[in-house]
């Protein structure tokens, strides 16, 4: 059984989200729409998502977000950790 590396698991999803964070800046700076930039990150994030878990997957995961945006996990400001 492969072992599993956090380190290098943080260290990947850090990069992939400086990644998307410098699209979003390239995007906003090309005169992009926030709002449409936001709607169009979401349906690839979930189409992505239901493609490679399945649309039962991924309504288990998305079901706790209103909750999670209620409680602010989602309006801190972009940051890397």
């Amino acid at each position: 059984m492969p072992s599993f590396d956090r380190e290098a698991e943080e260290s990947r999803g850090t990069a992939a989200l400086r990644f998307m964070l410098e699209a979003w800046d390239a995007a906003l700076e090309e005169g992009v729409d926030p709002d449409l930039l936001a709607n169009a990150a979401l349906y690839a994030a979930l189409t992505g998502l239901v493609q490679a878990y399945g649309p039962e997957a991924v309504a288990t995961l998305t079901a706790g977000l209103p909750e999670r945006i209620r409680e602010g996990e989602f309006s801190t400001a972009r940051s890397l950790q």
